[in-house]
């Protein structure tokens, strides 16, 4: 948490120094970026956070003035979960960490509502593999899965430049498949540049 302050912090005393000279309008191109944060998941048998990061790149064309539409292709790893114990003291079962990691593939949007702020969002499909302990009630099993599921999120951040800026992001993993429900949280600080 103090890592996002002082992130933020950043964010807004750079915000009140004077603006940097960018290029009038959006303009088509290839992009690469990367994010690192907390992921945390509070549901079944879970509740803790841990460090978790990602990088993405993709394409994207300006639709307007402001505005860019693109695709992306990524990669994440949302960390080791602790399992939470209702029982005892006790290990539930030998190794009580879950593990979730996956490939991306969606759409995106980049809005610049000032010439250096702006909002993105995006969404798509999650292709992931995890291991962890299935919420069946009785007798919690330890499982390993896979699927295809989806994610999203939303962000803002600051454009220094055409080619650089830093955000502040959310982003919902879905992950849920033979009673395994590791759908994680993961708020991020992430840096992209723009070819």
């Amino acid at each position: 948490m103090k890592k996002s302050l002082t992130v933020l912090a950043l964010v807004a005393g750079i915000a009140a120094a004077p603006a940097f000279a960018q290029d009038a309008g959006a303009t088509n191109g290839w992009f690469v970026n990367g994010n690192v944060g907390q992921a945390s998941v509070d549901k079944g048998p879970y509740n803790d956070s841990d460090t978790a990061y990602g990088i993405n790149g993709g394409y994207r064309w300006a639709v307007a003035p402001q505005t860019l539409l693109g695709v992306e292709v990524g990669y994440n790893d949302l960390g080791n979960i602790k399992l939470k114990n209702a029982f005892n003291s006790d290990p539930v079962v030998a190794n009580d960490k879950s593990k979730l990691h996956g490939w991306t593939a969606g759409v995106n949007g980049h809005y610049n509502f000032t010439p250096n702020w702006y909002a993105s969002a995006r969404a798509g499909i999650y292709g992931w593999t995890g291991h962890g302990v299935n919420d069946n009630g009785a007798a919690p099993v330890r499982v390993s899965a896979d699927n295809t599921d989806w994610y999203g999120g939303v962000g803002f951040g600051y454009d220094f430049s055409n080619n650089f800026g830093i955000g502040l992001n959310y982003d919902y993993y879905k992950a849920d498949n033979k009673g395994l429900d590791l759908s994680t949280d993961m708020w991020s600080v992430g840096a992209e540049y723009r070819f």
